[in-house]
């Protein structure tokens, strides 16, 4: 077997949907499989997966051991030669997988390979492609300072070597994955894929990004929420600089001030509402219960047109539309502020959207 895609759930069962439906279409020509971790999800992940997805290997924890432990998990039971660790809250393209196969198989001392994210506004994440956090980068960071941070010598549609790659999209062979002992589950949440990334470099593998396909990553990188969230991220950082920097303490004793100070004044993030005053619909007519819903005027058109009005909702058609044509319209979009976009899964009875990084995205039932 050729692939296999490891997704690890928990609570996003209309993100998962929209998720497995993109991957399906992915590998149609693929040998792979998809494996789906749940992890105790309180809504009805699991059901949906068995009821719309059968071919899906679905493995049901009756706890949530948290990331690299759920992740480890499915990668025990893969067959693939390759991996893709992968959220829930993304959406890839038709290509993105024969892409990065053909890419992959020409490498040698392979490690990891990320791609191109959006966010669910079309914006690019820098995180796509980030350099080591030595203590003196992530104080910098810290600090508001995150040119060094980010892997900017790369453009953003280039490919080449970089250190850290995000754990939303992780592409490498089953055989590194193994050779590394896969995440370490001393991380429950956060820190876990930039010390994958990190223990792949330090084991001789070059990790690459690859500017030459987009994945959608909803949530985009997270901002801190409540207490709680910033305690783990700033609690997977602490794992991070004990396992892999121990040797400078007077500076690392400068950055745990900098992790301290930072969680204290952290401030709340701030979430921009953007209001539609009307509603672009891409592809074939749909459900009038839905466009009930919907802010009027409404315009219908059965091809992407790139030019539309500020403060409109616009919503893609998955029945008719290509994801990677919907993908690259959302690029061309994000550098309007005022336009929020939604999904129209195939054969499916809700739209979805994510128009910030801290909610839980938007989803409306018809």
């Amino acid at each position: 077997m050729k692939l296999s895609v490891i997704i690890l759930n928990y609570n996003v069962r209309y993100f998962l949907e929209l998720c497995l439906k993109s991957v399906e279409t992915a590998i149609e020509n693929i040998d792979a499989e998809i494996i789906v971790i749940d992890n105790n999800s309180p809504d009805d992940s699991c059901s949906m997966v068995k009821s719309l997805f059968p071919s899906v290997k679905l493995i049901e924890n009756q706890e949530n051991p948290g990331f690299s432990k759920g992740n480890n998990i499915g990668v025990a039971q893969a067959k693939g030669e390759y991996l893709c660790i992968l959220n829930p809250d993304t959406v890839v393209a038709e290509d993105t997988f024969l892409k990065l196969i053909e890419f992959a198989d020409d490498k040698e001392k392979l490690g990891i390979i990320g791609c191109q994210l959006i966010d669910g506004k079309g914006k690019y994440l820098p995180e796509s492609k980030r350099n080591i956090p030595t203590p003196k980068v992530s104080l910098k960071k810290i600090l508001g300072k995150d040119k060094d941070y980010y892997a900017n010598y790369l453009k953003i549609n280039t490919t080449g070597r970089v250190d850290i790659l995000v754990g939303a999209f992780m592409f490498l062979k089953k055989t590194v994955y193994d050779a590394v002992n896969g995440f370490d589950e001393d991380y429950f949440m956060y820190g876990e894929d930039v010390d994958l990334s990190y223990k792949v470099l330090k084991a001789g593998y070059d990790n690459y990004y690859f500017g030459e396909t987009t994945v959608i990553h909803f949530k985009g990188e997270s901002t801190l929420k409540d207490a709680k969230y910033a305690k783990r991220f700033y609690g997977a950082m602490q794992i991070f600089y004990k396992k892999h920097f121990k040797a400078n303490l007077v500076f690392n004793a400068i950055v745990w001030l900098g992790i301290k100070l930072a969680y204290v004044f952290r401030r709340p993030p701030t979430v921009l509402k953007t209001e539609s005053k009307s509603t672009i619909i891409y592809g074939n007519k749909i459900d009038s219960s839905l466009k009930n819903q919907l802010q009027q005027p409404i315009k219908h058109n059965n091809i992407i047109n790139r030019e539309v009005p500020d403060h409109s909702m616009i919503i893609y058609d998955l029945n008719t539309l290509k994801t990677k044509a919907v993908i690259e319209d959302m690029k061309q979009k994000a550098k309007q502020e005022h336009i929020v976009f939604r999904f129209l899964p195939k054969n499916s009875k809700f739209i979805l959207g994510s128009d910030s990084a801290v909610t839980r995205g938007e989803i409306t039932h018809f």
